[in-house]
């Protein structure tokens, strides 16, 4: 029998104890300081020594399908006022409760304009459902040995990105020292198109559920796309930006912030679409530069030194990469027949790739579904 149960009801909600401290005031220790997302410090003292479940109150991962809200802490540590506390009753098991909250749908929840905030009010009449403990713990279990599958796979899918760094520096060498003596010529010459674009008018206000995908640089992870958080705008405001139409096979890189020098290749999946200033559009020329092998450059350790000491060269307290820096960019650039053999090993490699994420995303997410419920019925 499941019953649906408030927070309130099943679980102390001890926020009154935390203690928010100043970084400036914080003295280094061995003791772990939480907010929202998880450890943001080591103090020297603490206020906490339980199994707790931390909820993140603001700043914290709402929205999103891949980054928890809620984690478990188990110890001596420290908890500022980013975090609700919780300590489930005799009738509730840790990992259970920590389980039930990650990945709450907490939007009808929160509140704020510019920072999100889950007050306390709003958890403590979240509901979860609650079965006897046997059945909680057995549900934790089968929830662990999916991670670990789940675990494995991301391994594997880590070692297909490390085999493809390796083919790219095995068929061409460092592409800075360029001890092979490939033929260098500027980016600009090798492209029909380096730009990025503007956030429309209205900023995040004016995005939609559906339309023409809006890409930013939240986006754009080096070698892959994340369809987490993608925006879209209508026609009229994508019209506005008509002159950074996304293209199939085009490069995106990020050229400005904390994640400057990013860089993927569009999936056809999201066109038509358009992008921001934060995010640049290189084309390539057909038969003269592969996307592909583009990419990877821009991946590689020593081009992506390269890229970071650009973005940083400016002194200013935001990274960037201008255009101007971008078309200047000065390349290696091996007979088309051998970038397209790479970019058809990396190809191969990504289907593998795809089988392995369909996996992660799919079939592990139906069987946990199925112990879950074969858990509830026994």
């Amino acid at each position: 029998m499941i019953k649906w149960v408030k927070l309130k009801n099943c679980c102390d909600i001890l926020d009154s104890k935390r203690i928010p401290i100043t970084a400036a005031n914080r003295k280094k220790g061995p003791y772990p300081y939480y907010g929202a997302n998880g450890v943001q410090d080591y103090v020297d003292d603490y206020i906490f020594d339980d199994e707790l479940v931390l909820l993140a109150e603001d700043g914290g991962n709402f929205g999103s399908k891949e980054k928890p809200i809620a984690y478990r802490i188990s110890g001596k540590c420290w908890i500022n006022n980013h975090a609700h506390v919780l300590k489930p009753k005799n009738d509730l098991n840790v990992d259970y409760l920590c389980y039930s909250l990650a990945f709450y749908n907490v939007d009808k929840l929160i509140n704020g304009a510019t920072r999100k905030k889950l007050t306390q009010s709003a958890v403590k009449d979240m509901e979860i459902p609650i079965v006897p403990l046997a059945t909680q713990q057995k549900i934790v279990n089968q929830i662990k040995k999916v991670q670990l599958l789940k675990s494995t796979k991301k391994k594997r899918l880590n070692k297909l990105d490390e085999l493809i760094k390796a083919r790219f520096v095995e068929m061409f060498g460092d592409p800075i020292s360029n001890k092979r003596g490939w033929d260098k010529q500027l980016l600009t010459n090798l492209v029909n198109k380096i730009g990025s674009g503007a956030t429309p008018k209205g900023g995040k206000e004016s995005y939609q559920d559906h339309g023409i995908s809006f890409i930013r640089s939240m986006n754009v992870h080096d070698g892959d796309f994340s369809y987490t958080d993608l925006a879209h705008i209508n026609s009229k405001q994508a019209n506005q930006l008509s002159n950074v139409i996304v293209k199939s096979g085009d490069v995106f890189i990020n050229i400005t912030g904390a994640s400057v020098a990013r860089s993927c290749i569009v999936p056809d999946d999201i066109l038509p679409a358009r992008v921001n200033q934060h995010v640049s559009i290189v084309r390539c020329k057909e038969g003269v530069l592969n996307p592909i092998f583009t990419n990877n450059l821009f991946l590689n350790s020593s081009f992506k030194k390269l890229l970071l000491s650009i973005g940083s060269s400016g002194g200013a307290t935001r990274q960037a990469i201008t255009k101007k820096q971008l078309e200047e960019l000065k390349i290696i650039l091996p007979p088309i027949s051998q970038q397209n053999e790479f970019a058809n090993f990396v190809q191969q490699v990504d289907k593998s790739k795809f089988e392995n994420i369909v996996y992660l995303n799919k079939t592990l997410s139906s069987k946990i579904l199925s112990q879950l419920g074969d858990a509830i019925r026994d």
